[in-house]
């Protein structure tokens, strides 16, 4: 069930019988057809466990079940809006950047200390993400929303990728993120709001950046 992008900050996804997606509530702008939006109380596909795990978390951001025949489109506060295509891999993303994506994907939680233990969950209070993050595996689309466009950044082997915790949207693949210390132009000019710390991913994938320091 791929998404169309109709501009920068809106999508349109196909709803066919026996297949559903789930979306952020209040993300519908428009459909035509026969679709039903039920509020969703079991957390996407993933179910009770899942659920409880985002709860704990804090991340339980409320979705909605959209199933039926037609045609929807999302958009969500103005967002830019990246649509991220997934074949069998895991994306790693906030959960209130999450628009909309295929009820096919499952959908959990990680904790952000397991990914470099205490800096993990250091990353989690600087960057102001949390310290868990929602993750999303499976063949599917995944619609999220970011300020400002967003450009892929391909993470591959003894090449590393340092981005600003700010600008961070999400990653997929076989990567492992850890928080650093440096010391930028920003910070020697008065301008340091946290760019002193950088996430270092390293592996085999993708990281997502946004043009922006805001968060959503």
């Amino acid at each position: 069930m791929p998404f169309r992008e109709i501009n920068s900050k809106m999508v349109e996804a196909r709803i066919v019988p026996g297949q559903r997606m789930f979306s952020q509530r209040g993300a519908m702008l428009a459909y035509k057809g026969e679709v039903t939006f039920t509020p969703n109380m079991q957390g996407g596909q993933g179910g009770l466990t899942s659920m409880i795990g985002r709860r704990v978390a804090g991340e339980a951001a409320p979705l909605m079940t959209v199933e039926g025949s037609g045609t929807v489109m999302f958009g969500h506060g103005g967002h830019h809006i990246q649509v991220i295509n997934l074949s069998g891999d895991t994306l790693y993303v906030e959960s209130d950047r999450l628009l909309a994506f295929d009820g096919t994907l499952e959908q959990g939680t990680m904790f952000m200390g397991s990914q470099g233990g205490v800096m993990g969950m250091v990353r989690g209070q600087v960057t102001g993400q949390g310290l868990f993050t929602t993750t999303l595996k499976g063949h599917g689309s995944v619609a999220v929303m970011a300020h400002g466009g967003v450009i892929e950044l391909p993470v591959i082997p003894q090449r590393p990728v340092h981005v600003d915790p700010q600008a961070y949207v999400a990653h997929h693949g076989d990567v492992r993120n850890k928080l650093s210390t440096a010391l930028g132009w920003r910070d020697m000019v008065g301008r340091g709001s946290g760019e002193a710390f950088q996430l270092e991913l390293s592996g085999n994938g993708a990281v997502f950046v946004q043009a922006s320091e805001e968060k959503l």
